[in-house]
């Protein structure tokens, strides 16, 4: 066991809002013996190496059973009410089967919905050859939780009527808008008939469903185990995720390297794909249009092509329509989050991790120079010595800065997942003597505090650090470690994600040494860290000593809005030592809060986020062609009001750090990509408060 939890701390990462996609083995065949070695290694590795194990009983099988069928099944439109009562037998025998190693749960329930996949499909093909009643005043509700299973072939048929009718009343309102606009253009052009353009929608409809069917009945038996397998992962915490082989390579490809693309990370939330991450640099990040928390519904291959539909598509299949080469151009369909539509067209370009490295830029204020320096990522690269890695570039940067004099600092943890555990503690120590960073706890073991082992302070001026929801794990550590030393006013949202646990990597077949198969491998989580002052960042995250209204205010985007998350607890605090580093830190805050309080335009987002959430949880249309007209538009009126919430005009422009110039003149790349940033930043009023707020901070005697 010693043996075991040594190797399990080796090369630890944060694995910070990490990206879960679907499976592909290409195994097509069962393999028994292999599944059976399987759950076994991954139970073993599981009640032995997690930090708060989940006991397998009733309980836990209840879970699994819920989530395997909700997995498979999201929109109950396959599964009679009559199949869910049959499984209803295993619903206290699954955790007896995981021990036995047993497989009878999932196979009945996966060889049902088989069959019911395939009893559907003859239903698509009738109720799509003729034209539907748009008169007909009728809703079709796609909330999972409050809608009901189908009680037999009959009601089944309706549940398939409406969502078919659904995505073609969808497609056509659509083309009947575009062939308005088309007529305005040019007043010659000939519009097409309702009838004419209502059989296009179905036809479309028709062809995208049959498109799903074909991914489906190409599914290996191996990919909807793998999700099986994550059904009983998923109980013990959100970032406990099985990798199947090939999923493990495109884990390992995410954490180096250069792809072709457009530059976004998603993830499969019940058949939809959706921007979790937008890559700093990358070319939707520069288009600007899409999103986090944005859906992709249809891809296209160019502006003319005609999109393929991607609601239900397998993840990794959706990826692969996405990415392309550089230079060609794909048209995403995406869903916003007010529910409305829009194109957006992007192109393809080679999307390098540069582009989330440490950069710095300057400003001047009532001449003094501040320094703003943007910390995607806590990056390390653990494989290879003397790579760059987040710290040493901190570093680096602040010491250039230095160099031009700058009267403070803020450092921009926006939209930072996390990474890297040492690079955070390495870079809060640039900012204080000495002293605890944070607490790392492995389960039943005391407390490890990490401390900053670097004597002296890099940067000992003022300092702000900008958080939002999206900042999470290692950038709650070091957000948290400023807060407690009173060493930084932290300025962005009411409070940050919420992950304070740690998880690492394990290779499955480390364990099975004399078997030759590749399992993939086991994101586990083996750790939690609390702060010096004993709180966890678990579920609470960091709160803001200014808070700012943000879009993302009132939206499920937090730890404690996933399935199953560790809770919130607290340990004895660290011994360190604090000073009044500010002789009027009291007076910053309370004075830049009452300045937001009154801000008309962060009044403003703060309404736009309420009027999100309100959409977010709309989840009722209706059917007639005429009121699902009316509610788009007036979803796109509402839209208008707040289409230039987010614009600002700063009094403040942004320049490179000496040391870049040079750079600059002879890289037209990084050119054109400092000058996008500096320009987002003049557009940015979270960027003008914290500069607000730094001009206003009076480091004590001094």
């Amino acid at each position: 066991m010693k043996k075991y939890i040594k190797h399990i701390y080796v090369l630890t990462l944060i694995i910070g809002l990490s990206v879960f996609y679907s499976f592909n083995t290409n195994q097509p065949n069962k393999n028994p013996e292999r599944d059976q070695i399987l759950m076994e290694a991954l139970r073993f590795i599981l009640e032995k190496g997690h930090y708060e194990p989940k006991v397998i009983n009733d309980d836990f099988s209840e879970a699994v059973f819920k989530k395997y069928i909700e997995d498979l099944d999201p929109y109950k439109r396959y599964f009679l009410a009559s199949d869910v009562a049959e499984f209803k037998k295993y619903y206290h025998d699954i955790d007896n089967q995981i021990i036995r190693r047993k497989f009878d749960f999932f196979n009945e329930v996966t060889d049902t919905f088989v069959m019911r996949l395939k009893e559907s499909q003859p239903i698509f093909q009738e109720v799509l050859k003729n034209k539907f009643d748009y008169n007909k005043k009728e809703t079709i509700n796609l909330d999972p939780k409050s809608s009901e299973y189908p009680k037999d072939l009959e009601a089944k048929k309706d549940v398939w009527r409406k969502h078919l009718k659904f995505s073609t009343v969808s497609k056509l309102t659509d083309d009947l808008k575009d062939e308005e606009d088309k007529h305005k253009e040019d007043k010659n052009y000939k519009k097409l008939s309702f009838d004419e353009l209502e059989k296009k929608a179905r036809e479309k409809t028709l062809n995208n469903i049959e498109d799903l069917y074909y991914y489906e009945d190409n599914t290996p038996e191996n990919d909807r185990f793998a999700i099986f397998l994550n059904c009983i992962t998923a109980q013990f915490d959100p970032h406990t995720n099985y990798f199947a082989p090939d999923m493990k390579k495109k884990f390992d490809s995410s954490m180096a390297g250069s792809i072709e693309g457009i530059g976004a990370r998603l993830s499969d939330e019940r058949g939809y794909t959706k921007i979790v991450e937008l890559i700093a640099g990358g070319p939707a990040y520069k288009q600007g249009e899409l999103e986090v928390g944005d859906i992709i519904t249809k891809v296209a291959q160019g502006t003319d092509a005609e999109p393929t539909n991607i609601v239900g598509m397998r993840l990794t299949d959706a990826i692969e329509l996405i990415k392309g080469k550089k230079g060609t151009t794909v048209v995403l369909t995406v869903k916003k989050v007010d529910n409305t539509y829009k194109k957006i067209a992007i192109v393809r370009d080679i999307v390098e991790f540069e582009d989330t490295f440490v950069k710095s830029t300057t400003t001047i204020k009532d001449g003094k120079k501040y320094g703003i320096i943007d910390l995607p990522k806590f990056y390390i690269d653990f494989t290879k010595k003397g790579q760059r890695n987040s710290a040493v570039d901190m570093r680096k940067e602040i010491e250039e800065l230095k160099k031009e004099g700058i009267d403070g600092l803020a450092i921009d943890l926006r939209n930072n997942g996390g990474g890297s555990l040492s690079t955070a503690i390495d870079i809060a120590g640039l900012f204080i003597d000495k002293g605890p960073v944070v607490q790392v706890k492995y389960k039943d073991n005391k407390p490890d505090i990490k401390n900053d082992t670097d004597r002296g302070l890099l940067w000992d001026g003022p300092l702000v650090i900008m958080v939002n929801e999206l900042s999470a794990s290692a950038s709650e550590i070091l957000a948290a470690a400023m807060q407690d030393y009173k060493r930084a006013v932290i300025i962005g949202s009411k409070q940050t994600y919420g992950k304070g646990t740690v998880q690492n990597v394990i290779p499955i077949n480390q364990y099975l040494k004399n078997f030759n198969e590749d399992l993939g491998a086991l994101k586990l989580t083996i750790q939690k860290f609390y702060r010096i002052n004993g709180g966890s960042t678990q579920l609470k995250g960091v709160s803001s000593d200014i808070v700012m209204p943000d879009r993302y205010s009132y939206l499920d985007i937090a730890e404690r809005k996933l399935d199953a998350p560790l809770n919130w607890d607290q340990i004895e605090k660290a011994k360190y030592e604090h000073e009044d580093y500010y002789s009027n830190f009291n007076e910053v805050v309370a004075d830049m809060q009452n300045s937001i309080n009154k801000n008309t335009q962060f009044n403003k987002i703060d309404s736009y986020a309420k009027w999100l959430k309100k959409n977010q949880d709309n989840l009722t249309y209706p059917l007639n062609i005429k009121g699902y007209q009316e509610e788009q538009d007036k979803l796109n009126s509402e839209a208008k009001e707040y289409k230039d919430i987010l614009k600002y005009d700063s009094p403040y422009t942004f320049h490179s750090p000496v040391y870049e110039k040079n750079m600059i003149k002879l890289d037209t790349i990084l050119r054109d990509k400092r000058k996008f940033w500096h320009k987002s930043l003049h557009d940015d009023i979270y960027v003008n408060e914290a500069i607000e707020t730094l001009s206003k901070l009076k480091v004590a005697n001094k």
